[in-house]
């Protein structure tokens, strides 16, 4: 084909160029055209505007002081400003607003000031917008349009994402409260079990007394029914235990309760095959119970059945309160990744029990060598997290440098009889005034990397 290739305007039918080739095609031929070129000119002076504004807020100077937030801030306002005005994947962009919902949560920035910052920025482009004097009327309503939507549906997605976050934020704070104010698991759990068999029999002895059996308490709006959807909701957050048990008690409600009224109407040869149906039901409770309960068996005093280290499901609760006292405080805070080296091998080598006594022993000598105003966590597989409250840089590598030779220096006793010395690599970072918790655990985790990548058995500081 020899014929020349048509520029992109002329492709298709029907197109405005393809219908009068003679006539010149204007520099911004759309809404989204004029769109991304304003906001791409005006991006900084638009990120000035947010921060002079915002610095000067009583509520939002808090999030906003610190030169490290105010850098990456202005970074990621800029990024996020030509992300809103261009057209790209739609699903990456509605991920990353997400995302930033998430975070927003996280640092606990109210979402009043982030609605009110996107206002901010609405009202400026279009005082931008209307300065443009070329725009006729139908254009300008166009460009304020299609910016409101873009907005808004940032904004949608940030505020369902920030709600979903901040919830279970706050789920986690309750199960924290619970666990400080000492309470009891093996209790709680006994007592459940009690609720669950008393509804039960009630059921039976309707079945067999003068109780009309249509008159019987759903499992749903007994005791047991208003603690799983109420309380267990809390302590067990995200096990997929507690759907089970909802859809087995669902199951009961709708099936197995109007069977059971059907088979004392047509007698006992009919009432013993609905009982046992009923019974294996709650047998499935009664066992997916006491996997929820096994699941959290170190909650009672929030620590970790293994090693007895507190329980990371209260990490963000804990780290995020000891953030909030350093910024109010001044006081240094400092973080320690703690990772025992080559602990696949003693798994493969000895066996997964011998795996839980070196755990159990390393926790042990961590436990020893910090402060008991200090904070364990059992991180992951083999490592910890140690948050060293009102501890600077240099305080806090001598204690990562004391237990990194204590567990070096350590016989480790096995199963078997026999001993094993093992090392560890350690990370270290310090709060440094962001406001985002992950923010020193990733740095103290990338130190952690830097240190096995030097060859293991070192710490190394962010």
């Amino acid at each position: 084909m020899s014929a020349s290739k048509k520029p992109d305007s002329q492709k298709g039918d029907g197109g405005p160029a393809a219908q009068a080739p003679d006539v010149p095609r204007p520099s911004v031929s759309s809404a989204q055209d004029i769109l991304q070129a304003v906001v791409t000119e005006a991006a900084d002076e638009l990120v000035r505007i947010f921060y002079d504004r915002f610095l000067q807020h009583p509520e939002a100077s808090a999030f906003l002081s610190h030169a490290v937030v105010h850098e990456r801030l202005s970074t990621s306002l800029r990024a996020w400003l030509i992300d809103l005005a261009r057209i790209g994947d739609t699903e990456s962009f509605a991920d990353r607003q997400r995302h930033i919902g998430e975070v927003h949560a996280r640092v606990r920035i109210p979402i009043h000031l982030v609605l009110e910052g996107a206002g901010l920025i609405r009202s400026r482009l279009i005082t931008l917008l209307k300065d443009r004097a070329s725009f006729d009327p139908t254009t300008f309503a166009d460009v304020v349009l299609l910016l409101s939507q873009r907005i808004d549906h940032a904004m949608s997605l940030m505020s369902r994402a920030y709600v979903t976050r901040a919830t279970k934020g706050a789920q986690a704070d309750e199960a924290f409260r619970l666990f400080a104010l000492g309470q009891d698991i093996g209790l709680e759990r006994e007592s459940q079990r009690a609720a669950l068999m008393e509804w039960s029999q009630s059921v039976v002895f309707g079945l067999f007394g003068e109780e009309n059996a249509r008159r019987q308490q759903p499992i749903m709006n007994s005791s047991f029914g208003l603690w799983l959807r109420h309380r267990a909701g809390v302590m067990f957050q995200g096990t997929p235990a507690i759907d089970r048990i909802n859809e087995t008690m669902l199951h009961i409600d709708t099936v197995l309760l109007p069977k059971l009224v059907e088979a004392k109407a047509a007698g006992p040869a009919e009432t013993a095959p609905a009982i046992e149906a009923l019974q294996s039901c709650i047998k499935t409770i009664k066992l997916l119970l006491a996997d929820l309960f096994q699941s959290v068996a170190g909650l009672e005093n929030g620590r970790d059945p293994l090693t007895r280290t507190l329980n990371r499901r209260f990490l963000p609760s804990i780290l995020g309160r000891e953030i909030a006292m350093a910024q109010k405080n001044n006081s240094p805070f400092t973080v320690l990744m703690i990772d025992i080296d080559h602990f696949k091998r003693i798994n493969d080598g000895w066996g997964h029990s011998a795996g839980d006594v070196v755990l159990r022993q390393v926790a042990e000598i961590i436990l020893d060598a910090v402060r008991l105003s200090d904070f364990v966590f059992r991180y992951g597989g083999e490592e910890f997290l140690v948050a060293l409250v009102e501890t600077a840089p240099e305080g806090a590598h001598q204690i990562a440098e004391r237990i990194r030779s204590a567990i070096m220096d350590r016989s480790l006793l096995l199963p078997n009889g026999e001993t094993l010395h093992v090392t560890a690599s350690i990370g270290l970072a310090t709060f440094e005034g962001h406001p985002d918790f992950e923010f020193v655990v990733r740095a103290s985790d990338q130190a952690l990397y830097r240190a096995k990548r030097l060859g293991r058995n070192r710490t190394e500081m962010a």
